[in-house]
């Protein structure tokens, strides 16, 4: 599946496994998100869109390379996919931001869409970021919704899939670039990833019960 790109970075598979310790703190586990989202940015920044630019140097004016920040569009999955796009925001300061929210039912598996606020996204670049892709049903829904928008080529940058959430994302959105930082081994029973870090949103915000 050429468009999935599991990175093969030491230093990002250094800061997965760090967050896989369940004795780290909430700032420890949002601070290793955002750096891994800017990771996986600078391994898909080939698919960004470019502009030229005149600018004034220490030599006088001349005509550089920049991204266009302009056309792109970073999307979180509420509500581990904030830190992530925290951590965009920080390598790409103007470009926008929409927001989408999702809530898995614990019975059934599927996603349940509550929250969705989302700028022009005709002919831009989106950037989802959302840590986990277990079962892929998330993802998918977010992919389908911000399809009906018409945006020019949709990236997902995502921490941690099984490979059973990976095949189904493939199985119905095949033209979207996947950066995923760590594919591990299966689903378990629940739905969890094996071996996994646990409840994302939880673990980032300190909200288990």
């Amino acid at each position: 599946m050429e468009h999935i790109h599991h990175s093969s970075n030491p230093l990002i598979k250094h800061l997965v496994n760090s967050l896989r310790d369940t004795t780290i703190s909430p700032a420890f586990f949002r601070k290793n998100l955002a750096l891994i989202a800017q990771n996986l940015l600078l391994e898909a920044a080939h698919l960004l869109p470019q502009t030229t630019k005149q600018i004034t140097t220490w030599q006088g004016e001349n005509s550089f390379s920049f991204i266009d920040q302009r056309q792109i569009v970073c999307i979180p999955i509420l509500r581990a996919g904030i830190p992530m796009m925290d951590g965009v925001l920080e390598l790409l300061p103007e470009i926008q931001a929409g927001f989408l929210a999702m809530k898995r039912d614990e019975k059934t598996f599927k996603p349940t869409i509550f929250y969705k606020r989302f700028p022009s996204l005709a002919n831009k670049i989106i950037i989802i970021v959302d840590p986990m892709v277990a079962t892929g049903g998330s993802l998918i829904d977010a992919i389908s919704l911000i399809k009906e928008e018409n945006p020019a080529h949709i990236i997902s940058l995502n921490l941690i899939a099984a490979p059973e959430g990976l095949h189904a994302v493939s199985k119905t959105h095949s033209d979207v670039s996947i950066f995923i930082a760590q594919i591990d081994d299966h689903l378990n029973a629940k739905k969890y990833i094996i071996p996994g870090l646990g409840d994302a949103g939880d673990r980032a915000y300190n909200t288990e019960g």
